[in-house]
Parts: structure tokens; C-alpha cells; sequence
């Protein structure tokens, strides 16, 4: 009997393409959800190790441009008033306020420090938003991907016991295929969520800091001006 029951269990395909063939609708609709959910969240990390990376680079070079001596407004005349770095459309939405704040015989108009440190603050604002888009898939990704794997799991779990209960028959060849279908629908939820936790992380952590260098810069520039008002 058991040497029976060996042979039916090696006769029975345990390949991931075989245990999610042979599992039931629902399963086989969480384990579609799981991969989709997966490679979503892959494509967003990749996107944004390229995007943060990118961002990095370009403030590094503004920033060598900016404390070069170089005159602001030859700068800013030289980088436009919509230019393609992150760092760059900070110092121009500053730039621009400065310019609209003198009238025209050359005076500066009342409160230009606190509208200049609002446009800048807008500009921030909207670079943050594009820089932290998408995390929010990640987070959702990471805490939701589990439970969903657990879904399948509990679902395949059930199938297999009434599958046992119909056949009236506990040998491993009915039992291990319900088993491993189940614990297919854990694995991939696991597989979906774990890279998702640790790069939201990471990645969160990384637009903190490009973000807190956007505001640093923007309190240096809102002081060089300052400064030049007050002289």
C-alpha cells in the first residue's frame, strides 16, 4: 500500500506551473493577483532607483554651478524659467519671485523674503509629490500581499480537506497536492511583499533626503537674497 502511494505521489507534477494548473479558480485568481502585484512594485522600484539617482546627480551639478560665483542672474538667464532639473525649477520659482518683486524704478516691493520662501516652498512641494509617487504601491504592496497569499492558502487548505472528505482517502497522493497549491498562494504572497516592505523603506528614506537637500538649499538662496535686500 504505501509503495502504492509513492508511486501515485511521484506521478503527480509538484512544478509551480503544474501545482497552479491543477488549483481552483480563486487560488489561481490570488496567485494571478500576487504575480501582477509583484512585478508592478518591481517596475516602480526600478523606476525610481533610476529617477532618485538621476535627481542626485543633477543637484550635485547645480550645486556646483550655484556656489561658483557665477551671478544669479546670469544663472537663472542661462537655465531659463522652466528648466528640466529638480534642484534647477527650486532656484528658478525663487528667481522668478525676485524679479516679479522689483518695481520698476528698481525698488523692492513689501514682503519679497516671505513670497520668495513660498515659491520656493511650492516648488518643493511639487518636487516631493513626483518624487514620492508610487511609493504608496510599494506600501500597499508590502502590507497587503501577505494576507492576500494567506487567502489563497485558507482556500486551498479547504479544497484539499473536502477533497479528502469526498474521497474517504488521507494517503499523501490526495493530500500533498491541496497542501503544496496552498502553500504556493503563502510563497507568492511572501515573494510580492518582502522586496516591496524593504525598498519602500529605502526608497522613502532616499526622498527625504534628496527632498531635505532641496530645502536646505532653498533656506542658503532665501538668505543670500535676503541679504541682498537688506544691503
Amino acid at each position: 500500500m504505501e509503495a502504492e502511494t509513492l508511486a501515485l505521489a511521484q506521478e503527480i507534477d509538484f512544478s509551480l506551473w503544474g501545482l497552479f494548473a491543477r488549483a481552483t479558480f480563486t487560488v489561481k485568481l490570488v496567485m494571478v493577483m500576487l504575480v501582477v502585484s509583484s512585478i508592478w512594485a518591481w517596475g516602480i522600484i526600478l523606476q525610481k532607483l533610476v529617477n532618485y539617482r538621476s535627481a542626485r546627480a543633477e543637484a550635485l551639478r547645480f550645486d556646483e554651478r550655484f556656489w561658483s560665483g557665477e551671478p544669479l542672474d546670469g544663472l537663472f538667464d542661462e537655465i531659463g524659467a522652466a528648466p528640466d532639473g529638480r534642484a534647477e525649477r527650486v532656484f528658478a520659482a525663487g528667481m522668478m519671485e525676485w524679479r516679479r518683486s522689483h518695481r520698476e524704478d528698481g525698488a523692492m516691493i513689501a514682503g519679497a523674503t516671505s513670497r520668495i520662501d513660498r515659491s520656493m516652498d511650492v516648488a518643493i512641494q511639487k518636487e516631493s509629490e513626483e518624487l514620492q509617487k508610487g511609493l504608496t504601491v510599494l506600501a500597499t504592496v508590502g502590507s497587503a500581499a501577505p494576507f492576500i497569499g494567506l487567502f489563497g492558502t485558507v482556500i486551498g487548505i479547504m479544497n484539499a480537506v473536502i477533497e479528502i472528505a469526498e474521497q474517504q482517502n488521507t494517503n499523501l497522493a490526495v493530500v500533498a497536492p491541496g497542501i503544496a497549491e496552498a502553500l504556493l498562494a503563502t510563497g507568492l504572497g511572501l515573494l510580492a511583499a518582502i522586496p516591496a516592505v524593504i525598498f519602500y523603506n529605502k526608497l522613502s528614506s532616499d526622498s527625504d533626503r534628496i527632498i531635505g537637500g532641496y530645502e536646505a538649499f532653498s533656506d542658503e538662496f532665501a538668505t543670500i537674497l535676503s541679504r541682498q535686500l537688506d544691503g
